[in-house]
Order: C-alpha cells, then structure tokens, then sequence
C-alpha cells in the first residue's frame, strides 16, 4: 500500500456521511463517497415531503466534510479481490478500503396489485411523485396509508390533519414497538385527526385495485390513492457482488462491522448484519454505526484490533402531525420503557431527534471523530450468547 489510502463509501445516507466525515481525522485518507443522488435525504422527513412540510432534502456541502470526493452514480459491482467498484455510467473506482452503506428501501410488496397500484415512499424520488399525485387528487379522496410502523403512522396523520379522508390499515398491530400505554395514546391522536385504523391480522391487505384495497377477511374499501410503507428491502449489491448476506440481503458481518469475506470491506446502517442480528433501522442507529464503521478501518489502518459495536437506543419517537408527538423511552436493550413524552413536549422531541441527526453530521464534518453515543456493554454480548456466539472480531 502507498502512502496515501483511498477509501470509499458506498452509500450517502445517515451511515455513509457519518463514516465519511469521521474517516477524515487521518490526513493520509482521501475519502470518496458514491450516491446516487446530488443530494443528502433526511429520510426522516419523506412523510413531511408527501404532506408538504418540507423538502427533506439538505445540499451535501452542509454535511460532507471538506475535501470529501463526491461521485453521484450508481454502483454495479465490487470486486473484493481486485479492490474495485464499477460504476453504472461507465468506470472503475479502485480502493483500499470500502465502507458499504448503501441503505433501505422498501421491499417489492407481493401483494397481489401493490406493485402497480400502491405508492411507496422510502425513496426521495417515489415521495416526490407520491406528492404529485396527492397534489392532483381531490381532498375528498379516500386515502390509505398501510403499515402500521412509524412511516404509516407519521404519513397517516401528517395528510389527516391537512383534511384528508384517511385509513390507516396496520396488518397487526399499531406502533409495535410503543409501550401499550404509549400506543393507547398513538390510538387517541389519531382518532382525533380522523384516521380510521384497521388492526389485527385479518385486517392485512390480501390485494390492492385502482380504486379499493381488499381485506383479507373479505372487506373491500375505495381507495384512490393507496400508500405503501409496510415491508424492508436493500439493494442487492452485496449478493450480487458475491458476498455473503443474511436472508434479508444485509451485508454479514463480525461485531467489527467487518464483512465475514473481506476485511478491507465494513458494513454500516439498515444494509448491515452484525453476527446475523442486525439493529432496529434508525437514523440514530445509522449514525452511530456509520461512525463505528469508520473507526474499525482507522484501527486497521492503524495496525490496530478493532472493537466489536456497542450500542445502546434510548428513545423512538414518532410525529401526529406538526402539533404533537410521542417521544419513548426505552431501555438499553430496545425494549420500551412506561416512560414517555406526548402532546407538545412529544412533538418538540421528535422535531429536535429530525434535527439533532441531521446536525451531528455537520458537526462530525467540522469535528471528525467528535460523535459519541450511549454504550452498554451488556446487552449485545448477552443477545449473542444467548445463541452461543462468538463475539470476538475477527483478526
């Protein structure tokens, strides 16, 4: 290797920026990122960007680090034994070292009609067009939103309180991961924006038409426009590039972050699985493990061990609309806590945690190696011995 080490991240999401900007603590890193896209997504705020509230776009020289290399193409292909990627407009980029953050999206429904007549809204692009078609449909419309995580409900009641006529259909429950107390009142705020909700298992979409959505308990309900937030899905690079992933298409990796093929390749964010287990999807967790990616290839070249990820979530919060929220707290090991801010407090909550994971890029560009997160130390070695592995990084 020569002076100079080129490393390159694949992905400009929360992830990939955090790994960026902290790789630039070494003056003898020239940092490369591949995007897609000119712009950083706050994905955070697609559901603001359906109901026009906000962009949710921020121009990358407000978050990428000075002397960062920003390339905006779609990588095809790596080549871990040459130490390349291939680009889709054509061209290689060579590199030392590869952080592979390439992201989520929403995954193909397989729903019978979903692909053709339902909208997703995990991308900048299917939000935007999304929004269009809001735009040139009647406030009147019959609206359904289906998915019962955070999208769904933040989409949901972000259009109910413009007016719209919406369901929300949850295939199951509401806010699974709410404390019961905290979902009750999930249920309350939406009741009041006049969101008609659907839980349970035989409320799960069996087909989606032009104009309903069919129930699989038989019911049928008119539906111009059908939203879609259910399911998970990342690109299917690494599978492609022959390199082992869970049955999710997540990238395996050690505890490093290290890929379990390759050590010159580490895996950040919702398209990584550490031992297999990867972390709930967040933009708090991506951060955190776009900054933990960077620092194991720092310990490498370093010629130094890396440590295994450690990580702890203390909050998830979710939006009702641009005048309340719900902000809960939860325990070390993700569990949820009877714990938690509603009303105003909520909202104010929720509207800094957008703000705050867009900021701690800013600061980690201007500060690299400043992001710091709470730790534990206990719970992941104890979820991973509880199926008998290994935690040790590898060498």
């Amino acid at each position: 290797m020569g002076e100079n080490i080129d490393v390159v991240v694949v992905g400009g999401g929360y992830a990939g920026i955090m790994a960026a900007n902290r790789l630039t603590q070494r003056d003898d890193v020239t940092v490369t990122v591949i995007n897609p896209r000119s712009v950083f997504v706050p994905r955070l705020r697609l559901h603001q960007l359906v109901g026009g509230t906000h962009d949710a776009v921020v121009e990358y020289p407000d978050v990428l680090a000075e002397g960062v290399r920003l390339v905006v193409d779609n990588v095809t292909g790596i080549d871990a034994a040459g130490r390349g990627v291939t680009l889709a407009e054509g061209g290689r980029i060579g590199y030392d070292y590869l952080v592979y953050a390439v992201g989520s999206g929403s995954a193909g429904p397989r729903v019978p009609g979903a692909a053709e007549f339902a909208y997703p809204i995990a991308t900048l692009e299917a939000a935007r067009r999304l929004r269009s078609v809001l735009y040139d449909t009647p406030m009147s419309a019959a609206v359904t939103v289906v998915g019962g995580g955070p999208t769904g409900i933040e989409t949901a009641a972000e259009l109910a309180e413009q007016g719209r006529s919406v369901t929300l259909i949850c295939g199951g429950g509401l806010g699974p991961y709410l404390h019961p107390r905290a979902r009750r009142t999930a249920r309350k705020y939406l009741t009041k924006l006049g969101v008609g909700l659907l839980e349970g298992p035989d409320t799960a979409v069996a087909a989606v038409t032009a104009d309903a959505v069919e129930l699989r308990d038989g019911r049928t309900l008119a539906s111009r426009v059908t939203i879609w937030t259910a399911g998970f899905g990342v690109p299917e690079l690494a599978a492609r590039s022959g390199l082992r992933t869970d049955a999710a298409g997540r990238l395996l990796t050690d505890e490093t972050l290290t890929s379990v093929d390759d050590e010159r390749i580490v895996a950040a964010g919702d398209a990584s699985a550490p031992s297999d287990l990867p972390f709930r999807m967040s933009a708090y967790a991506a951060g955190c493990l776009g900054a933990h990616a960077a620092d194991t290839v720092l310990h490498r070249i370093a010629g130094e061990r890396p440590t295994p990820i450690d990580l702890s979530f203390p909050a998830m919060c979710i939006s009702f609309g641009r005048r309340t929220g719900i902000f809960q707290l939860g325990r070390k090991d993700d569990t949820a806590l009877p714990l938690y801010f509603t009303g105003f407090a909520g909202r104010t909550l929720k509207e800094f945690s957008c703000a705050a994971s867009v900021d701690h890029l800013v600061t980690e560009a201007a500060k690299p190696g400043s992001h710091h997160w709470p730790k534990d130390g206990k719970h992941r070695p104890a979820l991973l011995a509880q199926r008998g592995d290994a935690t040790a990084p590898v060498a």
